[in-house]
This record gives structure tokens, sequence and C-alpha cells, in this order.
């Protein structure tokens, strides 16, 4: 068995065990020889001394017999007797706790406790009883002359059986103290083995910690700070339990992986590099195509717009001097002249101003937009008619360009009025209701509409839903719009749920630190004449 691949737990297992099981045995030792000591110290407290003290009990109930018989001899008198008749139930008494405290290995102690029996009778019957019987029957004289000197000898037996007697329990006694002195070292032994295991096993398991957790674990963190301060090829291993060796594989794979995705952090990093430079060789290009296209547009601003301006001013000129004077096919010619150089002109007009969105900036401010619906309705007074109607709600202030949001409303609410149905007149309405942290604007109206499948065409730069002799216009005043929500951060959309008309939501986010409760505004009509 290969005691280097036992893991720490188990170590310290084995060693609570074996301390278990030696502090068990001791344990069994110990109660073993306190049951033994409980028995010597019985015999020494319960047994020996009380047969002691009933061997003298008895000594003296034997002396006040042999007394009381004396005096009943010389006096005759019967109350002379009283020592000797209390000295008979002394006597019996003793003799039975003597015997009851006996046990059965106490052999010579019953043996001299028989032999003070038998002379303790034979006295009794051969002296005491014969003296009283003479005493009350010839007298006192003839009772003092049967207490003769072998009387005497024969009470000295007596006292000499008790002598031995009591000095057979005082043997018992010694011994049996000697013996719970002796269980009482081996108690105390056993307990100072049993604290010297302790320590051992203490003192084992601090050794077995040091060399397996505690320096094991500080060489493991000094291998592990090398790695955090930048060392990541640096192998890390522990020489402690397999439980820190397979901790120590476990840092090292993680290591290795953190090295392999540094590794690959570093390329990416590089590669980001390179492309930051290409970016920025590619953002000089695009400020520099910006310029070309700036420059493009001035160009196409002012010098091909001079052309056009020619061309149109002499068809215009020719259509003034000769209407009439050709046939009707020339006229027809002239016409068609005139119309697409007109054309041309707005193209151009509304290509330069959607290619100016978001070039061109004086920079975002705060923008009341009452007011700006305020200036687009003096805009379109004229287009809405007498009949027209334009109602809008308390409008919030947001943060943008008063110049392009005044293009937003004019392009949207433009449209309205031009696509209007015929013979109803144009009803429309702008409100705001903030959601978040954007305000939501709606305009409605209550014109043609638009067909739900033209809803992701209709802000698509050059989209016509309709013929261009039906409804005039370049097809790119949505796309504007769209571009000009997009540059103040805000999205638009076709609401396709109305019953009539034509409803285009738009969002504009909320002027930062504006307090976050939604609410919904209450229309405010303006009439427009």
């Amino acid at each position: 068995m290969n005691l280097r691949t036992w893991t720490l737990r188990r170590r310290i297992a084995a060693l609570c065990i074996t301390v278990g099981v030696l502090l068990g045995a001791l344990a069994v030792f110990a109660v073993l020889t306190a049951a033994r000591n409980n028995r010597q110290l019985d015999d020494v407290l319960n047994r020996a001394s009380p047969m002691r003290a009933s061997g003298e009990s008895l000594y003296t109930a034997l002396v006040n017999q042999e007394t009381g018989i004396r005096g009943y001899a010389i006096t005759g008198d019967p109350a002379n007797l009283a020592p000797y008749t209390s000295g008979q139930a002394d006597e019996r008494t003793d003799l039975a706790r003597i015997e009851g405290l006996l046990k059965p290995g106490d052999t010579d102690i019953k043996a001299s406790l028989d032999l003070v029996k038998t002379r303790a009778a034979a006295w009794h019957t051969e002296v005491a009883e014969p003296v009283i019987k003479t005493v009350q029957t010839e007298g006192t004289a003839a009772g003092q002359n049967r207490i003769t000197e072998a009387s005497t000898g024969q009470f000295d037996t007596i006292r000499a059986a008790i002598d031995r007697m009591q000095g057979q329990i005082q043997v018992l006694r010694n011994q049996s103290a000697a013996a719970a002195r002796q269980t009482s070292r081996t108690l105390v032994a056993i307990q100072i083995a049993a604290a010297a295991i302790v320590i051992l096993a203490g003192a084992a398991l601090l050794l077995l910690l040091d060399r397996l957790v505690s320096r094991p674990v500080v060489e493991l963190a000094e291998q592990v700070r090398g790695v955090a301060e930048g060392d990541y090829d640096r192998h890390i291993s522990s020489a402690g339990s397999p439980e820190l060796a397979s901790l120590a594989s476990d840092v090292d794979g993680m290591r290795r992986k953190i090295a392999a995705e540094l590794s690959e952090v570093r390329e990416a990093r590089t590669q980001v590099e390179w492309i930051n430079d290409q970016l920025k060789v590619q953002a000089e290009e695009l400020t520099r195509s910006n310029r070309d296209l700036e420059q493009f547009a001035y160009v196409a601003s002012h010098d091909l717009q001079e052309p056009l301006r020619k061309v149109a001013s002499f068809c215009q000129l020719l259509q003034r001097r000769y209407a009439g004077q050709l046939d009707e096919r020339a006229d027809q010619y002239i016409g068609f002249a005139v119309d697409g150089a007109q054309r041309m002109q707005r193209l151009i007009n509304d290509l330069l101003a959607f290619s100016r969105i978001g070039r061109l900036t004086s920079g975002f401010t705060d923008v009341d937009l009452n007011r700006v619906l305020e200036e687009v309705r003096s805009q379109l007074e004229a287009r809405a008619g007498a009949d027209g109607e334009i109602t809008w709600t308390d409008l919030p202030i947001v943060e943008g360009e008063e110049p392009l949001l005044t293009t937003l409303f004019v392009n949207l609410i433009g449209n309205s009025l031009k696509f209007r149905r015929p013979d109803v007149p144009p009803v429309i309405q702008i409100s705001a209701r903030r959601e978040g942290d954007e305000w939501r604007i709606n305009v409605r109206d209550n014109g043609i509409g638009i067909e739900a499948e033209f809803a992701d065409k209709v802000f698509v730069i050059f989209q016509r839903l309709h013929a261009r002799d039906a409804y005039e216009g370049t097809g790119i005043g949505l796309a504007i719009v769209k571009k000009i929500v997009e540059y103040h951060g805000g999205r638009i959309w076709l609401d396709l749920e109305v019953p009539e008309g034509t409803s285009i939501n738009f969002t504009i986010p909320v002027l930062p630190g504006l307090p976050g409760t939604e609410k919904t505004l209450e229309p405010r009509k303006e009439v427009t004449a």
C-alpha cells in the first residue's frame, strides 16, 4: 500500500481511528481497573473495617458478660446480671454481623470466628451458667468458689481467639488497602497514557497539516502570485496532499488556458491596431471623398444649374415668342423641353438638399416644436386653402437642428395637403406622446392614404406611387424626412391601423435630464385658413 497516494482526509481519518482505538482500549482497561479498585475500597471500607469494629464490640460484649458473672457471684443480686444479659445479645449481634460480611474466600477469618464461637459457647456452658445456677441454689460463697483460676484461663483463650481473628481481619484490610492503592496508581498511569496519546496525536496532526497543507499552500500561493505578476509561462505544481496536487493541476490548466487566450488577445490586439490604422486611412480617404462630394455639390448647384437655367430660359423664350407661329407639334416639343429642364432643376435641388443633411450642420439646440409648427403653417397656408385644417398638441421641446426639423414637418404636412381626397377639406393632426426616453410624434391626415404593400417603399429615394401627371414631385420628400429623423437619433414608420388617410409616426430622443414621467398631451386646436 502506497501511503503517498493517500488523501489528506484519509490520513486524518486513519490517525483519528488509531487514536480512537488506543483511547478506547485504555478506556476499557480503565473501567476494569476502576471496578477492581471499587471492590478493593469496598473490602476496606465496607467489610474489613466493620468486621474489625464488630470484633472489638464482640470482645467488649464478652468482657461485660464475664464482669456481670463475677458481680452476680459476689452479690447474688440479679441486677448484676444485666451486663451479662446485654452482653449475650451484643455477642449474637456482632457474630451475625461478622458472618454477614464474610465472603467465600475469607476461610481464615471464618475459622477464627468459629473458634471464638466454640470457646465462647464452652465458657457459657462450663463457667457462666454453672455459676449462675450455683448462686441461685447454694449462695454467693459457693458461686465464688466456682470461679477459679481455670475459669479465668478459659476466658483468656476466648480473648486469644478474638485477637487472632482481629489480626486476620487487619491482614485483609491491609491487603485490600494495598491493592486499592495499586489500582489507583494504575488509573493515574492510564490517564497519563491517554494524555500522552492525545498530545502525540495532536503533534502528528500538526506535522501532517504542516507538511501536506500549510507549506504546500504557501508554495502554491507564491507560484500563483508569480503568474499574477505576468509570468504566464511558469508551471504550477504542488508536493502536498493529493487534493492540493489536483488543485495545483487545475490552476495550472487555468494558467495554460489564460496564456493561450492572452496570446489570442495579443494577436487580436495586433489585428485591431492594424484595422484601426486601416480605418484611419479609410477615414482620411472618406474625408477627402466628402470634400470631393462637397465640391461636386458646389459644381452641381452652380456650374450644372447654369446651363440648365439657360436651356430653360431659352426654351421659355421660344415658347413665348413662337407660340402659335409654328405647327402644333413644334409647340408640343418646346413644352416638353421646358418641362424637362424645370424638372431637372427641381431634381438637382432635392438631391443637394438630401446630400447636405448631416454634413452641413449648425449644431443641435433646444427646439420648441410648437414654434416650428407655427413656421410650417405660415409656409403652407396658401396650399392648405380656406377649408384646410391643421391641429396639433402642445408639442415638446427637443434637441436638434431647427431648419431640418422645419423641413421635416414641411414635407410631411405638404404630402398630406398634396394627397388630399377630391372635394374633401384636408384635416391634419400632429400629436406627441412620451414613451420612455423618446418622444413619439404622429402626423395623421384624412387623405387618400397609402396601401400596406407600399409601407416599406415610401421612404426610399425616388419611389413614386402615382403617375407624374397625377401628382407633381420628385419622389424624394419622405426619403429626406427619414434621413432627418435618423440624423436626430430616431426612427420612422407608417401606421397601417388607421381606418382612413395616412398616419406616420417618428421618434426623437427626450432632452437629457428631463423627468421620466410619461404623459399624453391634450390637443390644442390651431386652424389654418
